[in-house]
């Protein structure tokens, strides 16, 4: 039986509250350019949303919310908490560039020896994830076994088809990340370019080619980030009975649903990013040692 696992919880206690719109434009503090896609999370609650295309954002939320933190994040940027209240009343929102030093970048215009990591079969997919509530970032850690050099050469990640979601295709955005030697988390963005990818309703994968960007998979390993974006675009509703009272449930869901499948090798480590901390995500095959992570498939190749 297929399952599909939603990365939120129930919050008791909300009630029937005065709900306020709270909306705004996110900002480049440099530039005064908007920011497209950031992130903004409601601390201590399960409640966000994603800026649109021209930086622009709008979530309806109780108004006891207005006296809580805000947390913005969008790639490129240093995390940026704010009081809601204040977001309220300017309407605008301004990141600072996020600097720091990468390793250089050198191009491979000969690669071989290529090799395939977690690869995936249609049957052997058994779930699915899929989002409600607030914004999160999905990632999957890809060892980096031997002394060889190895560059990305393209990145598989496969989808799951859901009836509910009505539109053609729906957005995601790709993150790459190193890792963070003292806590083994998800550290700093490999690329500091915005990859959106779309999924198709015809397709149930989605793959990209990276191998002229150049980028060396890091000692330590890589992260390869899904981050989903909680625009109109991705938006559908999802119909359920509450399992205790009986009663209809309507809820916010956001497309796309990323498969998932279960992994022996222990290595392969999943880690979700919400509400401005990266946490484990441990789901056990039943009855087994097997770990069930977001269907991605890394190739990878050798420079000659």
């Amino acid at each position: 039986m297929r399952i599909f696992l939603v990365i939120f919880f129930l919050i008791v206690g909300v009630g029937h509250a005065q709900e306020v719109l709270v909306e705004g434009h996110v900002f480049d503090e440099k530039s005064k350019t908007s920011v497209p896609y950031a992130n903004i999370s409601f601390l201590k609650t399960l409640k966000g949303t994603s800026s649109d295309e021209d930086g622009y954002f709008y979530i309806d939320v109780p108004e006891s919310y207005l006296e809580r933190d805000v947390h913005i994040s969008a790639l490129g940027f240093k995390d940026t908490i704010m009081s809601a209240k204040v977001i309220s009343e300017n309407k605008k929102i301004y990141l600072k560039e996020e600097s720091f030093e990468l390793e250089e970048v050198v191009v491979s215009h000969s690669l071989g020896d290529s090799q395939v990591l977690n690869p995936i079969s249609s049957y052997s997919i058994k779930s699915g994830f899929s989002s409600a509530e607030t914004p999160w970032v999905l990632a999957l850690y890809f060892p980096n076994i031997g002394a060889a050099k190895k560059y990305l050469e393209r990145i598989t990640i496969y989808v799951q088809k859901n009836s509910k979601f009505k539109r053609e295709s729906s957005k995601f955005r790709l993150r790459l990340y190193d890792v963070d030697k003292n806590t083994r988390k998800p550290n700093h963005d490999l690329i500091r370019k915005s990859i959106i990818l779309e999924s198709s309703k015809t397709e149930d994968f989605v793959s990209i080619d990276l191998s002229s960007m150049g980028i060396r998979i890091p000692e330590e390993g890589i992260y390869v980030g899904l981050e989903w974006l909680f625009l109109p675009y991705n938006w559908y509703t999802n119909t359920y009975k509450h399992a205790i009272t009986n009663k209809k449930v309507i809820e916010d869901r956001f497309a796309p649903t990323f498969a998932a499948v279960y992994q022996k090798n222990q290595n392969f480590k999943t880690m979700v990013y919400g509400m401005g901390e990266w946490s484990d995500f441990a789901i056990k095959a039943p009855g087994n040692n097997e770990n069930l992570v977001p269907a991605i498939s890394l190739k990878m190749s050798k420079k000659r």
